[in-house]
């Protein structure tokens, strides 16, 4: 890390280690910075965007059928930034058949972690508000199991860690968080912060802790995918987000590198509002694409619920397949409480009506995919405002 890099003296100091390396610690927040004309209308935009999701999660019918598959969908676009490589079928496939592999089974792990990480977080926010120690807990779920034995669940790091290509160490990487010691700080000041109200908006105030989270890097591995729960979290608590549907992920990993750089950039130009852009230009996209999403799942819901009319375990099941939308006989019996023959009845029906595809070609044991739900989950993020980073 050069500290020559480091231009802005607001954003934190550079010291040296008593090891002789260089690392950064960043000064309490918030940064000062300026609301130009352009940030305003950027985060204008966000916040209705924002708002219009919320409101549409509290109209949902029946949200647990939307929120599933969007927070696995979260949770494989997460994990994959961080190099995973399970895909979402390797996930709902998993979940409907623990007794046989599919994809990487570490892999699988890390991604079904994030799952129970963030539906333990939306229900802990019940009983505990958004803390150090609720991300502890966390990360403990996030890391439970996972490959590697440097990733101390639950622990906040007691020795350095760095941000670089493979092989750097903390001489050449170039970004060293604060050493162990100014670390415990500055989370000090991260969390006094998190817990102040009405001083900024919460898209801004959200936006800073993000960007001060990933300059601490409190844990030995798993800070990216933390950090990215948090943003959820956070905008949950604060109550601008009805139900869990927001998800910057797929945003994130579209514009990687500029995250990273921007990231940077606010450690050592002090460009706030560049970040503040950036991420507020995610927020938007990303919400617009969520109701985007959610409409289509509904109509999708609302088309079939139609076709099958007045039959009970069909319509049972097809909700179900919004969860998950692969299936089996055994597994349909075991949704339904109902007999094999009488669970196979209620397949075929969905089948006829062109909601599952059976995809395994076996005689028996044979899966099933609603293929229309896949791909309505699946489809590409659509691009609302094309965003420059200069």
């Amino acid at each position: 890390m050069n500290p020559k890099d480091f231009q802005c003296p607001e954003a934190g100091r550079v010291i040296r280690a008593p090891q002789g390396y260089h690392a950064f610690v960043p000064a309490p927040p918030p940064p000062k910075f300026v609301y130009d004309a352009d940030l305003a209308l950027v985060l204008s935009r966000a916040d209705a965007a924002l708002s219009e999701l919320s409101g549409l999660g509290r109209l949902l019918p029946n949200p647990h059928l939307l929120i599933a598959p969007y927070v696995r969908r979260e949770a494989v676009l997460s994990s994959r930034i961080e190099g995973t490589r399970a895909s979402l079928s390797d996930i709902l496939l998993d979940e409907m058949e623990a007794d046989v592999p599919h994809g990487d089974a570490a892999d699988v792990r890390e991604v079904r972690n994030y799952v129970t990480a963030l539906e333990y977080g939306i229900k802990r926010l019940d009983k505990l508000p958004l803390s150090l120690r609720l991300v502890r807990e966390l990360h403990a779920r996030l890391m439970k199991g996972v490959r590697g034995d440097r990733a101390t669940p639950g622990e906040f790091r007691r020795s350095q860690n760095w941000i670089g290509p493979s092989g750097s160490t903390p001489a050449n990487a170039p970004y060293v968080p604060p050493p162990p010691a100014e670390m415990q700080k500055a989370l000090s000041d991260w969390e006094g912060f998190l817990h102040e109200r009405d001083k900024l908006p919460e898209l801004v105030q959200c936006a800073l802790l993000h960007e001060q989270f990933e300059a601490i890097h409190p844990f030995l591995d798993g800070n990216g995918r933390v950090g990215r729960l948090l943003i959820t979290l956070f905008l949950m608590e604060r109550g601008r987000l009805s139900q869990p549907l927001l998800y910057l992920s797929v945003y994130i990993e579209a514009h990687r590198q500029d995250y990273y750089d921007l990231l940077q950039r606010a450690r050592t130009r002090c460009d706030w509002s560049a970040w503040l852009r950036f991420f507020l230009t995610g927020v938007e996209e990303t919400a617009r694409d969520a109701i985007r999403r959610a409409g289509d799942l509904m109509d999708l819901r609302e088309k079939f619920r139609k076709r099958l009319g007045e039959k009970p375990k069909a319509l049972v099941l097809l909700d179900e397949l919004f969860v998950n939308p692969y299936v089996t006989v055994a597994r349909a019996a075991e949704v339904l409480k109902v007999s094999n023959p009488t669970a196979r009845q209620a397949v075929a029906l969905l089948e006829q009506h062109g909601m599952l595809k059976e995809i395994s070609g076996r005689k028996w044991g044979q899966l099933y995919l609603a293929t229309p739900v896949i791909k309505a989950i699946e489809k590409p993020a659509a691009r609302y405002h094309q965003k420059v980073c200069k």
